[in-house]
């Protein structure tokens, strides 16, 4: 858009087209920024079963992007970040790393029979669908880049992906360390058709791996054949999105039978503030019993922080998960959303898990499947078309199991303002 010289310009638009031939304006170096800056408090850091029970601290994300276009055919991709945890008592591999490359890669877009093939070689971030199991994971402060090739045939109502990638794993030792290996691979076919703009369905087949991991009763080398069907939609004032996943495989000498399910709905009124009544429903299977050498305990591969709340009390393992919501638009710009949620384990076997699939201390095997209830309330504000601000606040009431292994009730606030230029 910015090649047409009539389109008003912004303080430093210049940076954002500079082009490279005068003859083409497909051909320009487009560079850009963002920033995301929130912090945090949560007084039960694992409901509080750990040594580290309550902080509060400031995540920090910046990231400087160049865009590189060779007509409409070629497109160059390379992407910084700098991320901090400052004042975070304990850093996990989501929450710092001060510098390294987020993404680098090439794109090749090739008409072909009526349709249009697309090729991604390099770093890159992927997301499917809601991106419940294979996502950005925009939520934490290091998002999640893959070292993959994306091949993608677009035709009328059809869309085939399919990918091979190493999932990029994150250090902060030294500037530029990240890595990827075949320690940590995944891959697969996706086929989906678009019946309108707003509602389609999919199938998708892919593969797992990774070494040398531990579950609460497993352990060894882990292969997972995952299985995924999807399907969305809006029909007038409704909403849906569906999804359930099967996974087989073997994790060292034992076999893996697990499950999955997301679900959600909703039923907008044509009134003032455009109230939206929310539904949603989810589930996970976990292991049935430690000793038959069968691990039911779902993985949830590269989940979406954002999907069920930001304070991470809620893991996608191991639970039945049922959320009503109200959402309301009292002007364009702002978005605010009241809900409340039950949560219980799908197996008393296994544990209580805190995202994205960490077990709660001393919850497996504890009796009680009712985890707790949690109400959220998240206001997102756009203040300009690059500028937002956002709050979410959680209270979790736990239930007897978590209680039992010596955890408590939660509190987290998260504020958050977010640039792009």
């Amino acid at each position: 858009m910015l090649a047409d010289p009539r389109v008003p310009r912004e303080p430093l638009d210049e940076l954002k087209y500079l082009p490279l031939s005068a003859a083409d304006p497909k051909m320009y170096l487009s560079l850009g920024a963002n920033v995301r800056e929130r912090f945090e408090f949560n007084d039960a850091v694992g409901f509080g079963t750990g040594a580290n029970q309550s902080e509060s601290y400031v995540i920090s994300r910046t990231e400087i992007h160049a865009d590189l276009h060779l007509g409409s055919q070629v497109e160059i991709f390379t992407q910084l970040q700098s991320d901090y945890a400052i004042d975070k008592a304990v850093h996990t591999p989501v929450d710092q790393d001060r510098l390294d490359l987020e993404q680098a890669f090439v794109l090749i877009n090739e008409p072909l029979e009526q349709g249009q093939l697309a090729l991604r070689l390099g770093r890159q971030q992927i997301g499917f669908d809601l991106q419940r199991f294979i996502s950005i994971r925009d939520g934490p402060n290091v998002r999640q880049s893959y070292d993959a090739a994306w091949l993608e045939y677009t035709r009328g109502p059809w869309r085939i992906t399919s990918l091979f990638s190493h999932p990029v794993q994150t250090r902060d030792g030294s500037p530029f360390d990240d890595y990827s290996g075949r320690s940590l691979s995944y891959g697969g076919l996706k086929v989906q058709y678009q019946f309108s703009d707003a509602t389609n369905i999919s199938v998708l087949y892919s593969h797992f791996i990774q070494d040398q991991v531990h579950f609460t009763s497993a352990s060894g080398n882990e292969s997972r054949d995952v299985f995924d069907m999807h399907a969305a939609g809006v029909e007038g004032p409704f909403d849906w999105d569906v999804e359930a996943m099967g996974q087989t495989g073997t994790i060292g000498a034992q076999q893996i039978r697990a499950w999955a399910f997301g679900s959600l709905g909703g039923y907008t009124m044509d009134c003032g503030w455009t109230p939206r009544l929310g539904l949603q429903f989810d589930g996970a299977s976990g292991d049935r019993n430690p000793q038959d050498h069968v691990l039911n305990t779902f993985n949830p591969l590269f989940p979406n922080g954002y999907y069920v709340t930001l304070a991470g009390y809620t893991g996608y393992v191991n639970f039945i998960h049922l959320k009503s919501s109200v959402t309301l638009h009292p002007t364009q710009t702002l978005k605010l959303q009241l809900a409340v949620a039950g949560q219980w384990r799908e197996s008393t076997a296994d544990a209580v898990y805190t995202q994205p699939d960490i077990p709660v201390a001393g919850t497996a095997g504890l009796q009680g499947s009712y985890t707790g209830t949690y109400g959220q309330f998240r206001l997102d504000w756009t203040l300009t078309p690059k500028a937002a601000f956002a709050i979410e606040a959680v209270h979790f009431a736990v239930g007897n199991a978590v209680r039992q292994a010596g955890g408590h009730d939660g509190n987290f606030l998260g504020v958050e303002i977010r640039l792009a230029w």
